[in-house]
């Protein structure tokens, strides 16, 4: 499951983990690796290519706010 990760606290992610922003606060997440086998979070980082392109800061930024990445991320960790 995503975990929410305090401003304060940032450090690289843990292995098998990557590191998402989201909303308009740029809220970090960790997220596991098996997140890029989903479909439905393939859609995601589709729709964020298209709407922020590559050149964002190196930052990998999700084009949805945070209530919704959490019920996603809920959702992908049930399955």
């Amino acid at each position: 499951m995503a975990k929410k990760v305090e401003a304060e606290r940032r450090s690289r992610a843990p292995k098998g983990h990557f590191v998402v922003y989201v909303g308009s606060k740029m809220t970090r997440f960790v997220v596991p690796l098996s997140y890029l086998r989903n479909p439905i979070f393939q859609q995601l980082l589709n729709k964020a290519e298209d709407e922020y392109g590559f050149d964002n800061q190196n930052r990998l930024v999700l084009p949805c706010d945070e209530s919704t990445f959490q019920r996603l991320a809920l959702f992908l960790a049930k399955r």
